[in-house]
């Protein structure tokens, strides 16, 4: 007896959990490709409309603000109304839309929306899009799934600016092509999402499959495991104490260790690292689990005593080292959230963890930079502290982790 339509339409609308978190990783690719390449020019661009120093640093100071605080709104709605996809794909089209526009507007206040505009789309869709990722690494791996994503994420990390930064050249410094061309790739972005959608419209099915029942959601309204609230002052612990490439650059050039031309080839290189140390400690979560995250305070701090030395060579191999410790923060730490919370409160979880992260980056960024203009010794030791204790509370997380090994 044939098989009919109805009973083929499930099996066209799944694909292996491999195959999702690549093409998933493509759609961050091509959305890097988009906002990283704009974000590489925001300063000059908004200075080319008139605008200060200081509003430069409110605008885009305000935009990072939206990207995680707005988090601890965004996160909570997904669960609630369990619509990840559709706040996914709402957050990438703010993003993709709002890029390509900064190149034609002529004035500025409009520009300064724009900016803002992406990153609240980045706010409205990362706790979505994590959650959507969690379902289909709970088969693949945690570590392994969120490490190649965000290795291809940072391959358009790479391609964006790249490209952004060519198309000026040809142009002679004219923005609006620079940024229209990323319009190509936005399409992309939305047509990527739409196919994804509809051939996998319930991620959560993969975790179903190897979850039993009685544990594979939670309740939406229930809460966070006391693990992921240890999980979170580790996290909050580690970023305090990390510092800002902002500042290993500033060394660098203040020192006249290396020409400013130099410092987004070395940003470049950061970024390959990143890229690696995701993958190698996502395969190593996988296999040893969170005792693997025990390496991120010790890359951290490591970077301060290389990154700030006199040495041409050491200064650099610090910043290359802050670019592991970044693939560490961006994969294999998220890939723990998922593997602490229940999925039904999944997203909660995510839009927290931002919001903890951006409020310790913030400390952390004051914290190096006040040390750093008063005391390079003291800057060490401090961070070497503020770490120390981050691997204490990833000591008393370890033991509360409900799912450390499938």
């Amino acid at each position: 007896m044939g098989v009919t339509s109805a009973q083929q339409a499930p099996q066209r609308a799944r694909m292996g959990p491999w195959r999702f978190v690549v093409w998933f990783g493509t759609v961050s690719l091509l959305a890097d490709f988009v906002y990283e390449g704009a974000r590489s020019v925001t300063g000059p661009l908004l200075a080319s409309l008139g605008a200060s120093s200081l509003v430069v640093g409110v605008v885009t100071g305000a935009g990072e603000a939206a990207a995680l605080g707005l988090r601890l709104v965004s996160g909570p709605l997904a669960d609630r109304t369990r619509r990840f996809w559709g706040l996914a794909v709402a957050g990438y089209a703010l993003t993709v839309v709002s890029v390509p526009l900064l190149g034609v507007v002529g004035t500025l206040w409009v520009a300064c929306v724009l900016v803002i505009a992406e990153r609240v789309g980045k706010a409205v869709r990362s706790p979505a899009k994590d959650t959507l990722l969690s379902h289909a690494t709970a088969v693949t791996g945690r570590g392994r799934g969120f490490a190649v994503h965000e290795a291809m994420d940072q391959v358009g990390a790479l391609v964006g600016p790249l490209t952004v930064a060519g198309v000026l050249a040809l142009t002679g410094g004219d923005y609006g092509p620079a940024l229209g061309v990323l319009a190509l790739p936005g399409a992309a972005v939305l047509g990527l999402l739409v196919w994804l959608r509809a051939r996998v419209p319930d991620p959560e099915a993969y975790e179903r499959e190897i979850t039993p029942p009685s544990t594979a959601s939670g309740a939406p309204g229930g809460r966070l495991p006391t693990a992921f609230w240890t999980y979170a002052a580790f996290t909050a612990a580690t970023t305090a104490g990390f510092t800002t490439f902002g500042l290993l650059s500033y060394h660098l050039v203040e020192r006249h260790l290396a020409h400013t031309a130099w410092v987004p080839l070395l940003y470049a290189a950061a970024m390959a690292v990143d890229a690696v140390a995701a993958l190698a400690t996502g395969w190593a979560y996988d296999r040893y689990g969170p005792r693997v995250l025990a390496v991120l305070p010790l890359l951290s701090a490591a970077v301060p005593v290389l990154g700030f030395t006199h040495t041409v060579t050491v200064a650099v191999a610090g910043s290359l080292v802050w670019g592991a410790a970044m693939g560490v923060q961006e994969s294999t730490l998220r890939a723990t959230v998922a593997d602490l919370v229940p999925s039904g409160r999944r997203a909660t979880a995510y839009g927290i963890f931002a919001g903890v992260v951006g409020a310790a980056s913030l400390v952390g960024g004051a914290l190096t930079g006040a040390l750093y203009g008063s005391s390079i010794p003291a800057l060490i030791t401090v961070v070497a502290v503020v770490q120390a204790l981050a691997l204490i509370l990833l000591a008393v997380t370890r033991p509360g982790r409900a799912q450390a090994r499938r």
